[in-house]
C-alpha cells in the first residue's frame, strides 16, 4: 500500500507539481536560490544560517537513526529472552523467532536508509552552503544559479527520504506486536502523508 502511495505521488508531482508540498517546495526553493545569488551580499548571512539550521536538524536525525540501531541490535542479542515477551503480545502473527528476527532486520535496514540518507544530506547542505555565496558572473568556475538549484533539491531530497523512513517504521514497530497493528498502523500512515503531501484548495 505504501509503494502505491509513493508511485501515485511521485506521478502527481511530475504532472501538477503544484498540488503537493514537494513540488511548491522545489519552485520555492528555486525562486530563493536565484534571490539569494542575484541579490546584495546582505542576503548570504540568510542563506548560511538557514543551511546550518538544516545541517543541524539532519545531523540529530542521523545519530537518533544510529541510535536506533544500536538499540535493535541490542534487541537482537537478546532475543531469546524478549521473543516470549512479544509471543505475549503477538496473539494474531507467526511466533516463530526467525520471523521476529526478520522484522527486527527490516527495522535495521530501514533506519541504515534513514542514516545514509541524512549524512548525504548534511553533506549536500555544506556543499550548497559555499556554492550559493559564488558570485553569479563566475562562470568559468561552472557554479550557476540553475546548478545550485538542482544540488539544493537533490539534498532536500535525500531529507525527505530520511524522513520517509521514520514514517515507515511506525508501521514495522508495530509489526512487531502483529499484523493487525500494522495495517492499522500502515493505514493512519497513508491518511497522514495524503495531509502532509497535498496542498490545501
Amino acid at each position: 500500500m505504501v509503494l502505491i502511495y509513493q508511485r501515485r505521488l511521485v506521478r502527481r508531482i511530475r504532472e501538477n507539481p503544484t498540488l503537493t508540498i514537494q513540488g511548491m517546495n522545489v519552485q520555492a526553493r528555486a525562486a530563493w536560490v536565484e534571490r539569494i545569488m542575484r541579490e546584495e551580499r546582505d542576503l548570504h548571512t540568510l542563506a548560511v544560517q538557514t543551511f546550518r539550521n538544516s545541517t543541524m536538524a539532519a545531523t540529530l536525525l542521523a545519530s537518533t537513526a544510529v541510535l536506533l540501531i544500536f538499540g535493535i541490535l541490542n534487541l537482537l542479542a537478546n532475543a531469546d529472552k524478549l521473543s516470549h515477551i512479544l509471543a505475549g503480545v503477538n496473539s494474531w502473527g507467526s511466533r516463530e523467532p526467525g520471523v521476529w528476527l526478520f522484522k527486527l532486520m527490516l527495522l535495521i535496514v530501514d533506519f541504515f536508509i534513514s542514516f545514509f540518507s541524512f549524512s548525504l544530506a548534511v553533506r549536500g547542505f555544506h556543499h550548497v552552503g559555499y556554492m550559493i555565496n559564488v558570485p553569479t558572473g563566475a562562470h568559468d568556475h561552472g557554479v550557476t544559479v540553475q546548478k545550485v538549484v538542482r544540488v539544493l533539491n537533490r539534498v532536500s531530497q535525500y531529507y525527505s527520504i530520511g524522513m520517509r523512513t521514520y514514517y515507515f517504521s511506525v508501521p514495522l514497530v508495530l509489526w512487531l506486536f502483529g499484523p493487525a497493528w500494522m495495517f492499522v498502523a500502515t493505514v493512519v500512515l497513508l491518511v497522514v502523508l495524503n495531509h502532509l503531501d497535498h496542498l490545501p484548495d
